[in-house]
């Protein structure tokens, strides 16, 4: 065998040669890891792989990444800092030849309706500026091109392209008075202030019904202006009910409001498209202003596809340089997948895979060497004819001269590795060890979870079962579907595939839920604080609480630790928050109960030798060998079931990923009475081990007497579908059609799609 080539990848030997080569992790013990110690090679591609719960994100987020930043954040000065997310020093003995860290994740973008993925590439800004220069007729300098700006912004929406209205019939029974309750808005009931200053204002009659008042009173009740009256003794101010609502509940940020007062407000407020500017967002001069017939609003609601052949036929020289940059940003955008995007979708309603590979597109022109990336999970949302491109990308990354760390479950990913680290051997306290390091040929002969499961494949189904009827989706014609027709079967598993961007989600979500018996299931985020927790979410601490205060005699409130049983030092949170003011704060382990957040008292109440603490401490597959029978044990079952035994019960629910999330809300319908589930990509964040468990899952709600639908694309969940129905034959304008439905076998022998040839190539057919 020959001397090796410069491409090949480097030998151990050669990597220790030079220790600053090598990303040197000693004892690292943040949260489930056990005194961890191994060296990464920089300016190489390494991939994490290991069951859920394994502690690949403790290693490289929680640890390497979060130093890095830390470290970085330390070089500015104290004032600056201030503004700076605190992040504590990780549990580690030593972390050496760190680089400056980028963790490019899945958190969704800004939810402002003032961020596009035009604003958040620079792309508008791009396309803002070359309109100025080569628009007829010219309308002013870049700024008056931009929706967020009083300068080109329509003045009617205010740069939203949409305006908002208020659905009377949602604020007030017309059949009924003012003294019989007419009013339905929270806080209005009969006798309240609110409803004193409208039923005594003398502009209406308190017993008459609202469906007989004059014109003049209605608008009176409605709409009437901030007007001085007299009630009673007291000098007051008189608002109409619109005014009021959209005063007191409108203005405010709907987020921090109560859930009752989110519901009214989400049932209230009607969003229709702007007539003013069509949607466009912008003023009437910026709207006149065109480059070979288009104006700035036509090019950004452009596919991204069209629109970089739209820019790539502009040659005019005096804007060639910034030409050049918007054409290479809108063409990576298309490399990584994201083509049948527009510029003018707003951030927020990306998934957080398109998040995920927006924030890539950043990168990937940037001039900086020697940096290390960080992914979770690049793949999520990606058909397998999708994986190869963002491999192609992030060995573009590593070409660069930059070290590449991957969290990933897909073998595609896992083989193109220089170097893998298997975590394990279990999740929780059964793992968080290194259980194999090296390249992916020595991971394959290791034994471990990980390389037992890299050449596993599901098998089709021996016998597919027979639909018990139909659920049909007729004329749907949402985003880029074209009037879409198709019977969805009832009573099997039907997976629904198809590239990122054909329409899956735009079928599905748009057309099932709402119906009798349907139950959506996905990975949104879960409402809660850091209070909240899987106990606390699934109602299994309402049977732990009654276990331990029928066991001690005493009330089920002090096991609360948000109400009686708190301690008072921290609020029953367990965390210490001081405020530096001019430094970044500083959470600290609560002093007085340790961490625990209970008070001493409640911490002496013993259930079969465990405080209520330690109760919450363990993992779900541990609380299933504590509580052998009634209803926590059920709600164990169910969670254990969905793949999160390595849970613990206290976890706050904020720190779980949109798969686990998913999986949660699982365990908790699995307990009600449905008909019909719906699930959006349930694999995401799952190892190839428990893909089997899920399928296994998937199998037995079917035979419970259920219809299982999943939007998925991975392969091993299409081989064990009973019915497919495939998307495409591509994403966005190129996609919106169904372009086959069957049985897999079928697929794999009679269709001609992407799909049908990335799965005969999982299941080993020519």
């Amino acid at each position: 065998m020959g001397s090796p080539s410069t491409n090949d990848h480097p030998t151990a030997a050669r990597q220790a040669a030079d220790s600053h080569d090598m990303i040197e992790v000693r004892g690292a013990r943040e949260n489930n890891l056990a005194d961890v110690s191994l060296d990464i090679p920089k300016r190489r591609l390494t991939v994490f792989t290991g069951v859920s719960g394994s502690g690949k994100s403790s290693l490289v987020f929680g640890t390497i990444a979060a130093e890095s930043q830390r470290l970085i954040n330390e070089t500015y000065t104290a004032f600056l800092q201030s503004f700076m997310p605190n992040t504590g020093r990780p549990d580690v003995d030593a972390l050496r030849n760190l680089s400056a860290a980028i963790v490019v994740d899945q958190e969704r973008m800004g939810v402002n309706s003032r961020s596009t993925l035009g604003t958040a590439t620079d792309a508008h800004t791009m396309l803002r500026i070359i309109f100025s220069r080569l628009g007829t007729p010219h309308v002013g300098t870049s700024s008056a091109f931009s929706f967020n700006s009083a300068e080109g912004m329509c003045q009617k929406c205010e740069g939203i392209g949409r305006v908002s209205d208020i659905d009377v019939a949602q604020l007030v029974d017309t059949k009924l008075s003012l003294n019989e309750g007419a009013i339905t808005v929270p806080g209005f009931a009969v006798g309240s202030w609110y409803w004193q200053n409208l039923a005594s204002s003398g502009y209406v009659d308190p017993d008459v019904k609202l469906k007989d008042f004059t014109p003049a009173q209605w608008e009176d009740f409605l709409h009437r202006p901030a007007t001085k009256i007299k009630l009673g003794t007291m000098n007051t101010t008189y608002e109409g009910l619109v005014v009021k609502v959209q005063r007191v509940y409108l203005s405010k940020d709907r987020e921090s409001a109560q859930p009752h007062i989110r519901a009214f407000m989400d049932r209230a407020v009607t969003f229709t498209t702007c007539r003013a500017c069509g949607g466009a967002r912008l003023n009437p001069a910026a709207l006149s202003s065109t480059i070979d017939g288009y104006n700035i609003a036509e090019c950004s609601a452009m596919q991204i596809s069209d629109l970089a052949k739209f820019i790539g036929g502009i040659g005019d020289p005096s804007v060639g340089p910034m030409l050049g940059a918007l054409r290479e940003t809108l063409d990576s955008l298309v490399e990584i997948g994201l083509g049948y995007l527009s510029l003018d979708r707003e951030s927020g309603t990306l998934s957080g895979g398109e998040a995920q590979r927006v924030k890539m597109v950043r990168h990937l022109g940037s001039s900086l060497t020697d940096v290390t990336y960080v992914f979770d999970e690049p793949t999520v949302g990606l058909h397998p004819h999708d994986i190869q491109r963002m491999n192609d990308l992030l060995l573009r990354l590593r070409d660069k001269g930059n070290t590449v760390l991957v969290v990933e479950h897909k073998p595609e990913v896992i083989e193109i590795a220089d170097h893998v680290v298997d975590l394990g051997p279990g999740a929780g306290t059964a793992g968080g060890r290194v259980c194999y390091a090296g390249e992916v040929a020595g991971l394959r002969a290791s034994g471990t979870l990980t390389g037992r499961h890299l050449d596993h494949r599901a098998r089709l189904r021996e016998r597919v079962r027979r639909p018990a009827g139909h659920l049909p989706i007729t004329g749907a014609s949402l985003h880029n579907l074209k009037d879409v027709s198709v019977d969805i079967p009832l009573g099997v598993l039907t997976v629904v595939t198809g590239v990122a961007g054909s329409g899956k989600s735009s079928l599905i979500h748009g057309s099932l839920p709402g119906r009798e018996g349907v139950t959506v299931v996905d990975q949104s985020a879960i409402r809660g604080s850091r209070r909240s927790n899987p106990a606390t979410y699934t109602g299994l601490l309402d049977a732990v609480r009654t276990a331990f205060a029928k066991a001690n005699g005493v009330k089920a409130a002090l096991f609360s630790a948000n109400s009686e049983g708190a301690c008072p030092n921290c609020k029953g949170i367990g965390l210490v928050y001081t405020d530096l003011v001019m430094m970044a704060g500083v959470a600290s382990v609560c002093e007085q109960c340790e961490g625990k957040r209970f008070t001493p008292e409640v911490l002496t109440y013993k259930l079969r030798g465990k405080d209520i603490s330690e109760v919450l401490a363990m993992s779900v597959a541990e609380a299933r060998d504590f509580f052998t029978a009634g209803q926590a044990r059920a709600v164990l079952n169910r969670l254990s079931d969905v793949g999160l035994g390595y849970l613990s019960l206290g976890q706050p629910l904020t720190t779980l990923s949109g798969g686990e999330r998913q999986r949660l809300k699982l365990a908790i319908n699995m307990a009600e009475k449905a008909s019909v589930y719906v699930l959006d990509e349930p694999t995401t964040g799952l190892h190839l081990a428990d893909v089997d468990q899920l399928l296994a899952l998937l199998d037995r709600l079917v035979d419970d007497g259920n219809t299982v639908i999943v939007i998925e694309h991975h392969q091993a969940v299409m081989a064990h579908a009973d019915w497919i129905i495939d998307l495409g034959p591509g994403a966005g304008h190129d996609g919106g059609r169904v372009v086959f439905t069957g049985t897999p076998a079928d697929l794999v022998s009679g269709g001609d799609s992407l799909t049908a040839r990335h799965l005969s190539a999982y299941l080993g057919r020519p």
